[in-house]
């Protein structure tokens, strides 16, 4: 067979004949780099070393006649040889690194600065002897001639500052500092003497200060280069911070206002952004007759000859007006607020009399420089808050709040976002206004905005629908059908998108909804959503974060046929679902359900569910299930539980004998000897777990409570319908006997001693029992929203639902006080006592003894009326 050859799709023209023999050429540029790199003989043996050598000894080898790479690690490796052995190193080999050091590459120096900053720091040897030999190596490289490695040095001797002696830094630093910052020296030596005055200030005393420094930073302020009064300005802050208030007003506030006044614009705004920094240390006078003229003239310069400041001057407004809030007049007050209106739209309309044409002409500099002023403004925005008073928000600042809520550009609303919960918490019970520009940002089309939003969705959310103490319901009530939606759908967005950590973040933030919206809401909006994303998504950490959020719904739910629909669709979808994938998650959900609910209720719907796994097919599914084995057990208690153990002890026994998997088999005899140190609590307290089972005993008791709550609940509307309809009967028969005589009306007996009075005694007991159950439900249901991970450890909702059976044919059965006790029979499956179903009939049988009473007591009234009435007749 020869191979065919299609010469019709072969081009033989001479352009592309070039072009072939050009990618041939780079070819061979790529292969010989490759070649070069290989090492000859010669090289090979200039790099061995003698393994007979010692670290200081090949140390002192490599530096002397090494080459540069072997230096270099010698100079790495050189805080690992101060530790081992520090005498030997300062003897031989730091002299050495000290000759190599003056014609060292970058590289080398860079590593040295490295390493002689991490000797400090790990304290290897005193602080004098660190001076005494290293202090002059950094001191001589200061002023390399490439600013990288001067400013690696820089960062290292400025550490260095803070450890040093003053007599030290006198004599070694501040004296020859005199001369390095004259005129005659170089731009980096001077540059190197201006941060290093700004560390000094903090040194010495103000008076060291004003004879030594301060002259010098005069000189430097005063400096022919714009890079050096740019870098001494901002010094001036470290520098007013030591030698205080006093000296501060007359020496370096006059260097301000005159760095304010520089022709570069690097130095302006290096003395506006001090300026700003030093604003708390100006008294009312400084600020009013110096520093607010100043500002006013930054503000009227930024958009004509200076935008340069446009950007910091935005950045740091909030801090400008809160800081000169007191000084400000009236006019002044509300000409700053519209310079910052003015500057949220900035860029979104005509500015400067600028008429389309030249908005067209904008180059993408501008666009980004109007952006980044905006975002500075939904930085600031709490602030400016702060600057109206919250209670002017909605006249003053709701329309600059709203544009930049709609920003065309994603960072302005995603810094919008981020404040979103400081905005709220100042507004308090005016929440409610800005309601409409929550669901916006949770609609938004950008996930990042999603994003910072949900950080402190819960907290959001609390204020929303409480809207603080003076709001009334009606806002509460008005804000909910809005809400609900855009939670969804910002969900959905969420999960269509490839982020999984802002759909997993957003499902943990929305554990938070039983204490926002209702039970009802919750249960057809989000409950079946949580299970539908169990089933269906691919991401582990979205499906767990879903199953805790389900939990979660699951014990706060008031209804008890949506209860075990949930735990039945659990058992079925999940703990015997077809996917091994659905099991596991259904282990990762039992082991929630553990952490929130009380261990009665996990032991009498998911214990035996559970066990059932030990026969699972799939050898992922057992394994799990045996690190689970544990925490399984920890729920049973002694005695009620004796034949639950029994049930445990023989799947762990079958386990042993018939695993066949030796991954599994090794995980059941580690499991094994772990379950046989465990204790099992009794009933009854133990010292040794007195802390559990008094969490134990109040989950339990909450979850009776729940179940008390949805009882009354029931009976309240039952009375409230039974009231309707006797109120209507009693309306006809009004309507009936109105034309009865009075003489015969006064003879009929209105009531019997005693029934009224037990009547109503019933009615108030069962209403202050209700008052009781809703004060508890708003105590337990009603938790902080940053400590949702720890709130299902103390409250707990209630279930009626029983797992009677296991595999295909569990049926669940239900009875109003069964979590009280529990017991199981002989066929291995729970069944539970009759106390609870004899204390329910007993108590209905009562109730209908009452009933009967109350029956006879009705017809002798009735006889007595009639005989009352043909008496009289």
């Amino acid at each position: 067979m020869h191979p065919i050859i299609f010469f019709s799709k072969m081009d033989f023209s001479q352009s592309n004949l070039f072009g072939y023999i050009e990618d041939l050429q780079e070819l061979t540029i790529i292969e010989r780099p490759v070649r070069r790199s290989l090492k000859t003989p010669e090289e090979i043996e200039r790099l061995t070393v003698d393994e007979e050598l010692n670290d200081i000894e090949r140390a002192v080898y490599l530096l002397s006649s090494g080459q540069d790479i072997q230096g270099t690690s010698v100079v790495a490796n050189l805080p690992v040889l101060m530790r081992q052995n520090p005498a030997e190193t300062l003897r031989r080999v730091l002299p050495k690194i000290r000759e190599v050091l003056h014609v060292a590459g970058v590289e080398m120096q860079l590593t040295a600065a490295v390493s002689f900053l991490t000797i400090l720091q790990e304290e290897s040897v005193s602080i004098h002897t660190y001076s005494h030999s290293f202090l002059h190596i950094i001191l001589q490289n200061l002023e390399h001639r490439d600013a990288g490695v001067s400013n690696a040095w820089l960062e290292t001797l400025l550490a260095v500052l803070e450890a040093l002696p003053k007599e030290t830094i006198r004599h070694e630093i501040l004296n020859p500092l005199v001369s390095k910052a004259q005129l005659s020296q170089t731009l980096q030596s001077r540059l190197v003497s201006c941060k290093i005055m700004g560390k000094l200030a903090n040194k010495f005393e103000a008076h060291i200060i004003k004879r030594e420094i301060l002259p010098l930073v005069k000189s430097l302020c005063q400096d022919v280069e714009y890079e050096v009064r740019t870098c001494m300005c901002r010094q001036l802050e470290h520098i007013a911070q030591g030698i205080g208030a006093e000296l501060t007003k007359t020496v370096v506030l006059p260097e301000l206002v005159e760095l304010a006044r520089d022709e570069g614009s690097s130095v302006r705004l290096a003395a506006f952004e001090t300026l700003v920094n030093l604003l708390e240390m100006f008294d009312a006078d400084d600020r009013s007759q110096t520093v607010l003229p100043l500002v006013k003239s930054f503000c009227e310069k930024s958009f004509k000859a200076d935008e340069s400041i446009l950007v910091s001057l935005s950045f740091h407004l909030g801090k400008l007006c809160n800081g000169l809030y007191g000084i400000f007049t009236p006019e002044q007050h509300l000409r700053f607020l519209e310079f910052y209106k003015k500057l949220c739209t900035l860029g979104l309309q005509q500015e400067n009399g600028h008429n389309d044409n030249q908005l067209q002409l904008q180059t993408l500099e501008q666009e980004k420089k109007y952006i980044s002023v905006r975002k500075n403004c939904a930085y600031n925005f709490p602030a400016m808050i702060v600057f109206v008073d919250p209670k002017n928000f909605h006249l003053e600042l709701y329309s600059t709040f709203f544009c930049l809520c709609h920003d065309p550009e994603v960072p302005v609303r995603y810094t919008m976002a981020m404040g979103f919960y400081e905005v709220a918490k100042l507004l308090n019970s005016g929440v409610y206004t800005i309601h409409k520009e929550l669901v916006t940002l949770l609609q938004d089309e950008s996930l990042e905005v999603l994003d910072a939003l949900v950080g402190h969705l819960p907290e959001i959310l609390e204020l929303m629908t409480n809207g603080g103490e003076n709001s009334g319901s009606e806002s509460k009530l008005l804000s909910i059908p809005d809400l609900i939606p855009a939670l969804t759908t910002a969900e959905q967005r969420a999960a269509t998108s490839l982020k999984w950590r802002t759909h997993e973040k957003l499902l943990q933030k929305y554990a938070c909804l039983p204490h926002i919206i209702s039970s009802d809401q919750i249960y057809y909006r989000f409950l079946h959503r949580m299970l539908t994303i169990i089933l269906t998504n691919n991401v582990l950490p979205v499906q767990k974060a879903a199953a805790r959020t389900l939990c979660v719904y699951l014990r706060y739910n008031r209804k008890q046929e949506q209860r075990h629909e949930v735990i039945q669709k659990l058992i079925e979808q999940l703990g015997q679902g077809k996917s091994y994938w659905n099991r596991l998650r259904f282990l990762d959900t039992c082991e929630f359900i553990m952490e929130l609910f009380s261990k009665s209720f996990f032991c009498k719907y998911f214990f035996l569910p559970v066990l059932e796994l030990t026969h699972d097919p799939v050898a992922n599914v057992r394994m799990k299930l045996c690190y689970l084995l544990p925490k399984v057990k920890s729920t049973l208690k002694i005695p009620t539980d004796k034949l639950l153990l029994q049930q445990l002890e023989l799947c762990i026994r079958k386990l042993l004998c018939q695993e066949k998997d030796k991954d599994v088999l090794t995980i059941v005899k580690r499991t094994v000897l772990e379950l046989d140190r465990m204790e099992i609590s009794v009933d009854g307290f133990q010292k040794r777990f007195y802390e559990n089972d008094l969490l134990d005993q109040e989950k339990e008791r909450q979850e009776l409570l729940l179940l008390e709550m949805e009882q009354l609940e029931k009976e309240k509307q039952q009375n409230e319908g039974r009231s309707t309809n006797i109120s209507d009967k009693m309306f006809e028969k009004k309507r009936r006997d109105s034309k009865t005589s009075s003489a015969l009306a006064k003879n009929v007996p209105l009531s019997f001693p005693g029934s009224s009075s037990s009547t109503s005694t019933g009615k108030e007991g069962k209403k202050s029992k209700l008052v009781r159950s809703q004060s508890f439900s708003t105590q337990a249901l009603h938790p902080k929203y940053s400590n949702i991970d720890k709130c299902p450890k103390s409250a707990t909702t209630g279930y009626t639902s029983a797992v009677s059976g296991m595999g295909k044919s569990s049926v669940l059965s239900f009875s109003d006080d069964s979590f009280r006790t529990r017991s199981t029979g002989n066929n291995g499956n729970t069944a539970f006592p009759s106390s609870s179903s004899l204390a329910t009939s007993s108590r209905n049988s009562a109730n209908s003894a009452d009933q009967k009473n109350n029956g006879n007591k009705d017809s002798q009234s009735r006889k007595m009326s009639i005989k009352n009435r043909k008496s009289n007749s």
